[in-house]
């Protein structure tokens, strides 16, 4: 009974990973929607949008070198896996007076992944 306990909460944990793993390949193929403005990783440069990594625990508004509204500025938002879902929905809903123009993901599964992407990248664009 304890060797079948083990096995089955070794299968749990190996498919747990599996599912993360695929979250985060379909995050870095939902991610191609971002490329356009945005860049994450190593050597990453603000492009029309801000650069994303560290966006985990980061305040809005407070990348280097980076333009930003006054309404993102002032958002008071601090990112994390709720505000993002939250924002990524309708940016410009979220924060009337964002830059940022893009129409939003609406999919759940899509946010989800997006930001199991994004937030594997540390603030110096390295994976955590």
């Amino acid at each position: 009974m304890k060797v079948t306990f083990v096995l089955a909460a070794a299968a749990v944990a190996l498919a747990a990973g599996q599912a993360q793993a695929q979250d985060v390949a379909a995050g870095e193929q939902s991610f191609k929607k971002c490329l356009p403005c945005h860049a994450v990783g190593e050597g990453a440069k603000n492009k029309v949008g801000p650069v994303l990594n560290g966006l985990d625990g980061r305040k809005s508004g407070t990348i280097e070198g980076y333009s930003y509204s006054e309404a993102n500025k002032k958002s008071g938002i601090t990112w994390d896996h709720d505000s993002f879902k939250d924002y990524i929905k309708d940016p410009r809903a979220k924060v009337p007076g964002t830059k940022m123009i893009f129409p939003g993901i609406k999919n759940e599964k899509e946010a989800e992944s997006l930001w199991a992407y994004l937030k594997q990248f540390g603030p110096d664009g390295k994976i955590k």
